[in-house]
């Protein structure tokens, strides 16, 4: 029998004590308590200065330059947190006060056009791991938010014939439809937007919702394929829009 299977079993008074010894030491900490506890939390803000500090000189010196050599124009109270990936050759049109959380990453088909666009309106929110496949255009409106992980994307990536997937063909151009995403939608987290897809004004998407139509505005839809599920009243339409205004008057 092997010392580890004698070990893991801990019988008999030595291995048993052995045993018990290296749990007891497993569950060994420092202690924080007194004048320990104040040298921690001094050490705590410390840690998170430097991080903090560490993360706005590379957002200042490096990510955001690096970024925004690859866009054709940007707007005012643009705020970003680390370089998006970006693959491919494409316009990238961004607007006023525009966030990108986290990372996001841009994917731009460059097989039928050269110039691909994205654009991104006025005052939109980007979740942290949104990815935008694009190989015609993609746009998204003024006041959209867009929850963690959401994925957009104008074509398929492949033909849908198997014999021209393994041909290494690209798309068919009947497989690359723009997007286009209206004014204050909220696009909850991991949802799928594919190809050809306008979304209305003020229009939800549910998390994780595949949306595979067009969704008029003023809508709740959910599910895979994405349905519409409720209708939204004049009233939250009004408070919806009341609390969108006074944010936009409390950044100005």
């Amino acid at each position: 029998m092997s010392l580890i299977v004698k070990l893991r079993r801990g019988e008999g008074p030595v291995w048993g004590a052995l045993k018990r010894s290296i749990k007891r030491s497993l569950r060994f900490h420092l202690p924080v308590a007194g004048p320990a506890r104040w040298f921690f939390a001094f050490l705590y803000v410390l840690h998170v200065s430097l991080r903090e500090g560490l993360a706005w000189t590379l957002r200042f010196f490096w990510y955001e330059p690096l970024f925004r050599s690859q866009c054709v124009r940007i707007g005012g109270g643009f705020q970003m947190e680390q370089l998006p990936y970006i693959n491919g050759r494409g316009r990238i049109v961004i607007g006023q006060n525009v966030q990108l959380s986290g990372k996001s990453g841009f994917t731009f088909g460059n097989r039928h056009r050269v110039d691909p666009l994205l654009e991104i309106g006025d005052d939109t929110f980007i979740g942290h791991g949104s990815c935008f496949t694009v190989a015609r255009s993609v746009r998204i409106g003024t006041g959209c938010l867009l929850a963690g992980n959401v994925r957009i994307a104008d074509y398929d990536g492949h033909p849908v014939d198997a014999v021209r997937r393994r041909a290494k063909e690209p798309t068919p151009p009947e497989g690359i439809r723009p997007v286009t995403i209206g004014d204050d939608v909220w696009i909850g987290y991991g949802a799928i937007i594919l190809k050809g897809v306008t979304i209305g004004e003020r229009a939800i998407i549910g998390a994780g919702a595949v949306v595979t139509r067009d969704v008029p505005a003023d809508v709740v839809v959910a599910g895979n394929p994405a349905r519409v599920v409720k209708h939204l009243s004049d009233e939250e339409i009004r408070r919806a829009f009341t609390r969108s205004f006074e944010g936009v008057e409390a950044r100005g």
